[in-house]
């Protein structure tokens, strides 16, 4: 009986530390700055991430079919270049949007082409039409910003209901809807079974190219929402917009205990890694701490992520209890 519940225990703080480690970064910047506990520092870094937690979601679908796509920085810079180019020659903003979205579901879904069709590792295929958007961001733009649009389209990012910006609401939209298709719905089933044994999932009959599509274009989708949100943050579309968000992205997934494998994951704690990225970013610089200083701790984050992840699943798989 103490055995099992010492196993429950270890297995609660493997699937749940991450919790912890969250409490533990707040504290930790709680006492080295009295600023950094406050409702408006929580909603600063919630408007922060809220770009990162959409990608986010898009890139937990990919992962947890064993996937990765390393495109969706680069399609965010193209639908934020795109938006801003169709509003400055006089596009309706609502048929901006909407053409952004499409085509941005279109760059997913030719990741899924890459995959599906040409038997391409995600990595390498996704790789390639990361560097071929993030080039044609720049001659859309030739290689500056595009200002003079509609300036009421900043609302979109700028604007709040009461205290809440509308960042924080989408993303919240966002996650909930994708937590829904995950945990509610046959396709979600799908999308883990794809990830936990692909063959026996088409053996059982699943579409398991279909879920392959379907992943790559939501994936692709939500990086234009990104996109447009960072148009809108800026007021200009910025060909480098949305440089590194892929990194960031798979750093949130990953500490949110996604299996880099895939078919095991927990949405609900991505939510946890992204709040994460954003509270060290948030409290490194108020706490004046170096921009390259930054870059190394984001780095250690993510292989220590990774390497907790690796120990979490041995200890599972050997029932070993410490």
């Amino acid at each position: 009986m103490i055995n099992d519940r010492r196993k429950t225990m270890v297995n609660y703080l493997l699937d749940y530390g991450i919790v912890i480690v969250l409490v533990a970064l707040m504290v930790i910047f709680s006492i080295a700055s009295d600023k950094f506990l406050s409702a408006s520092t929580l909603f600063t870094i919630l408007r922060q991430v809220a770009v990162t937690g959409i990608i986010s979601v898009g890139m937990t679908f990919v992962m947890l079919t064993g996937g990765i796509d390393l495109s969706v920085g680069s399609i965010a810079g193209v639908v934020s270049v795109l938006g801003a180019v169709l509003m400055v020659a006089g596009v309706p903003i609502f048929g901006a949007v909407v053409i952004c979205l499409l085509l941005a579901a279109g760059f997913g879904f030719v990741n899924g082409i890459c995959v599906n069709v040409f038997n391409i590792p995600p990595l390498i295929g996704t790789l390639g039409v990361m560097t071929s958007l993030r080039g044609v961001a720049y001659l859309i733009s030739n290689g500056v910003p595009v200002y003079g649009f509609d300036e009421g389209f900043k609302y979109f990012a700028q604007g709040s209901v009461g205290p809440i910006p509308y960042p924080v609401i989408l993303m919240a939209a966002v996650f909930l809807v994708g937590a829904f298709i995950l945990m509610k719905t046959r396709t979600g089933r799908y999308i883990y079974g794809v990830g936990g044994n692909e063959e026996a999932s088409r053996l059982s009959g699943v579409g398991v190219t279909k879920i392959k599509y379907l992943v790559y274009t939501v994936s692709g989708l939500l990086s234009g929402l990104a996109g447009l949100m960072l148009l809108a943050r800026t007021n200009s579309g910025q060909p480098s917009a949305g440089t590194g968000y892929e990194m960031d992205a798979i750093t949130a997934v990953v500490l949110g205990g996604v299996s880099i494998a895939g078919g095991k994951g927990n949405i609900w704690l991505v939510i946890v890694g992204v709040v994460i990225m954003g509270t060290l970013s948030t409290g490194m610089v108020m706490n004046n701490i170096n921009d390259y200083v930054q870059q190394v701790i984001k780095g250690i984050v993510l292989v220590a992520a990774v390497a907790f992840a690796q120990f979490s699943q041995k200890v599972k798989a050997n029932n070993i209890v410490v």
